[in-house]
C-alpha cells in the first residue's frame, strides 16, 4: 500500500479539505518507547566508541568547552573576538553539563567527556523517537520501522547522533521541525516547525534553516488555493514562529556578547564568512572537493539506504502514473513536501567548494525518512500477489528471501563499518588512559603534538594542569593557540574576550604557536612501518634513547590498506586475501627519557 497521508485538519483553514470524524489513533509497529530505548542503545554506543573524525570538533567545541570548566585550554581563531565567529551559548550549555557530572562520585576529566557525550546521546534519542512517532502516525508504521533502521544501523547516524557539532545539534532541531511540520493532527504546528528550525540555526549553524523551505512553501501555497482567512492564518503562524526565533537569537545575542564584551550577531558572522569572505579567505582555503564528494561518502555512510532516499522522488512517481489507487492532491503534495528537504541540501551542498562530511549532518533524518517511503513503495509494489503481473507470479517465499538478503546484508555493511572505523582509528581515545591515575607525570606537564596534531582528542583527556602543546610539523597552517588564564584584573574566563597574538583568517602559519621539544614532558607520535622521516617529522617512536613508549595502539595505516580493508571490518585470518587485509601503524603516548 502507498503512504498515507493524513489531510490538513478543519482548523487550518484550508477549503480544499473536508471536516472528518477524528481519526483513531494509528497502531505502533513498535511503541515510542520501545523506540527510544532502540535509539538510545544505539546512541549510548556511539558516545561509548566513535572516534573523533573531525579536528573541528575538538579544538572549536571541546576545547572551549573545557576553558569554560577548567580555566585553561586550546582556542582557534574562530573564537578570537576580532572574527567571532562561534557561539558560546551553544559551547557553554555542554560545558554547564560537564560540570554537572563533578557533582556526581567518581568524578574525572574523562568522566565530564563521556557524560557529555551521553547527555547528546539522550537527546538524539528524544528527537528521533518525536520524528519516529510522527512518522507511524502521519505515513505508515512500516515506514517509522524502516526509518529506525536506517538510523541505528547506518554508519553516518552513528558518528553524528553524539557529535561535539552544531551540525549534530542542527540534526536534532531539523528532526523537531520536521515532526512538527508534518504532524497536522489537532492542527498546524508551524510555529513550532519554525522555532525549532531557529534554534538550530541560532545555536547550531544557520545554514540547517533552509531544510525548512519545502514545508513553508507548502503552506503558502495551500493558503492561497484556499481563503482569505487561512492566508492570514498562515502569516500568524509564520509570526508567531519568526518571533520565538527572535527571542533565541536574542538570547544568544546576550550571551556570546558576554563573553565577547562586544556587541555581535554570532549566525550572521558564519553567514558573512562563509559566503562573502573574498578571495584568500572562506571555507574554500581549506580545501575544496568535487561535486561527487557527498555521493560517495553517503554511500560509504548509508550504503543502500543513501540510493533508496535519491530514489524516492522517481519512485513516487512511478507509483502515481502506474497505480490505480486515488489520491488527493493535497496528498500528493504531501509527500513531495516530506522527500524534498533532502534533495534540497543534497544539491546545495554538491555545488558547495569546501566540503566536509559534518556539512551532511542536519540531512541526515530527511535522508533516512526518504530511504523509508522508497523502501515502503518499493515493498509495496513488490508484494502484489495479483497473477496477472509479473511480480504476481514470483513466489512469495522467494520475494521474503530477495528483501530479507537486501537489509540484512544493508546492516551487515552498516556494522562492518561502523567496527571496522572503531577499531582503525580509536587509539587516539585510549593512549592517555595511563596518565589518568596519577603516577605518571606531574601538574604543569606538556603533551606535545607534531604531524598528530588533528587527532588530538582534547584536554578533557589530560589530567588536571597538563596542557597540550605543538611542535613544528611539515604542516605549515594556523594552529590553535591558548586560551588567555588571566586570574585577576580582567573578570571571569577572560580568555574569550582578550585578543589573542597571531590569529588570523587566511591559514598563514603563526610560529609563536609551537614550543621547543625540549620543553616537552609527553609527546604523541604515530609511526607507520616503512614510511620515511623527515627534518620535522622523525620517527620519534624509534627514538628509544630519548623517548620510552607509555601506551600505544594499532593505528590504521590507510596508505598500505586495499580501499576495502579501509571501507570496512575485515578479519586479519587465513582466509582473507593478503592485498585485502588491513595494514597497521602504532600511535603511541610518549614520556621523555630522564638522563
Amino acid at each position: 500500500m502507498p503512504p498515507k497521508v493524513v489531510q490538513a485538519p478543519p482548523s487550518s483553514g484550508y477549503s480544499t479539505v473536508q471536516p472528518a470524524k477524528r481519526k483513531p489513533p494509528t497502531p505502533f509497529a513498535v511503541k515510542p518507547i520501545g523506540a527510544f530505548y532502540v535509539f538510545l542503545a544505539a546512541n549510548i554506543l556511539a558516545a561509548l566508541y566513535a572516534p573523533i573524525q573531525d579536528c573541528d570538533e575538538t579544538f572549536n567545541y571541546w576545547e572551549p568547552a573545557h576553558y569554560l570548566s577548567h580555566g585553561y585550554g586550546l582556542q582557534t581563531w574562530e573564537y578570537s573576538p576580532v572574527y567571532a565567529i562561534r557561539s558560546w551559548l551553544y559551547v557553554a550549555l555542554h560545558a554547564l553539563v560537564g560540570s554537572f557530572r563533578r557533582l556526581l562520585p567518581f568524578t574525572t576529566k574523562v568522566a565530564e567527556f563521556y557524560f557529555i557525550r551521553y547527555a547528546l546521546a539522550f537527546v538524539c534519542a528524544l528527537c528521533q523517537t518525536q520524528l519516529f512517532r510522527v512518522i507511524n502516525n502521519i505515513l505508515n508504521p512500516r515506514i517509522a520501522i524502516f526509518f529506525m533502521m536506517a538510523n541505528i544501523f547506518s554508519p553516518g547516524m552513528f558518528h553524528a547522533s553524539a557529535s561535539f557539532l552544531p551540525s549534530s545539534f542542527a540534526m536534532y532541531t531539523t528532526m523537531l521541525g520536521m515532526a512538527a511540520f508534518m504532524n497536522w493532527r489537532g492542527g498546524l504546528k508551524t510555529a513550532q516547525g519554525i522555532f525549532f528550525f531557529a534554534v538550530g540555526g541560532v545555536l547550531g549553524w544557520p545554514f540547517s534553516m533552509a531544510l525548512s523551505a519545502p514545508f513553508l512553501f507548502e503552506e503558502v501555497v495551500l493558503a492561497f488555493l484556499s481563503s482569505k482567512d487561512a492566508l492570514i492564518d498562515v502569516i500568524m503562524r509564520f509570526t508567531r514562529g519568526i518571533v520565538a526565533g527572535l527571542l533565541v537569537l536574542l538570547f544568544e545575542f546576550v550571551i556570546s556578547g558576554f563573553f565577547y564584551k562586544k556587541l555581535v550577531v554570532v549566525p550572521l558572522n558564519i553567514v558573512l564568512y562563509n559566503i562573502f569572505s573574498g578571495p584568500g579567505k572562506g571555507p574554500e582555503i581549506y580545501g575544496t572537493e568535487a561535486w561527487h564528494f557527498y555521493i560517495r561518502n553517503l554511500l560509504l555512510n548509508f550504503n543502500i539506504w543513501f540510493v533508496l532516499a535519491v530514489a524516492a522522488f522517481p519512485l513516487f512517481t512511478l507509483k502515481k502514473i502506474f497505480s490505480s489507487e486515488e489520491a488527493g492532491a493535497i496528498s500528493g503534495l504531501r509527500s513531495i513536501v516530506f522527500m524534498s528537504p533532502f534533495y534540497l541540501w543534497l544539491g546545495i551542498f554538491s555545488f558547495q567548494p569546501h566540503k566536509e562530511e559534518r556539512f551532511m549532518y542536519p540531512a541526515y533524518p530527511a535522508l533516512t525518512l526518504n530511504a523509508a517511503m522508497s523502501l515502503h513503495i518499493l515493498l509495496a509494489a513488490f508484494g502484489q500477489s495479483d497473477p496477472k503481473t509479473l511480480i504476481g507470479k514470483i513466489p512469495a517465499k522467494l520475494k521474503l528471501l530477495v528483501v530479507s538478503l537486501l537489509i540484512i546484508g544493508s546492516v551487515d555493511v552498516g556494522v562492518a563499518r561502523i567496527y571496522g572505523i572503531y577499531t582503525a582509528y580509536s587509539a587516539p581515545l585510549k593512549i592517555y588512559e595511563p596518565l589518568q591515575n596519577g603516577t605518571l607525570g606531574t601538574r604543569g606537564d606538556s603533551v606535545c603534538f607534531g604531524k598528530e596534531w588533528y587527532r588530538f582528542p582534547s584536554t578533557y583527556h589530560l589530567p588536571n594542569d597538563m596542557h597540550a602543546k605543538f611542535i613544528k610539523s611539515e604542516f605549515d597552517g594556523l594552529l590553535p593557540g591558548q586560551f588567555a588564564e588571566v586570574k585577576t584584573g580582567h573578570g571571569v574566563w577572560a580568555g574569550a574576550w582578550l585578543e589573542p597574538a597571531g590569529m588570523n583568517d587566511e591559514n598563514i602559519e603563526d610560529m609563536g604557536k609551537y614550543v621547543d621539544l625540549h620543553t616537552c614532558n609527553f609527546l604523541v607520535d604515530t609511526y607507520y612501518p616503512g614510511s620515511s622521516a623527515s627534518e620535522y617529522e622523525p620517527h620519534y617512536i624509534l627514538d628509544e634513547e630519548n623517548w620510552e613508549h607509555v601506551s600505544c595502539q594499532p593505528f590504521l595505516d590507510a596508505s598500505q590498506t586495499h580501499v576495502l580493508g579501509r571501507t570496512i571490518w575485515l578479519p586479519n585470518l587465513p582466509f582473507v586475501p593478503k592485498k585485502f587485509r588491513r595494514q597497521w601503524g602504532q600511535h603511541c603516548l610518549l614520556k621523555r627519557k630522564q638522563k
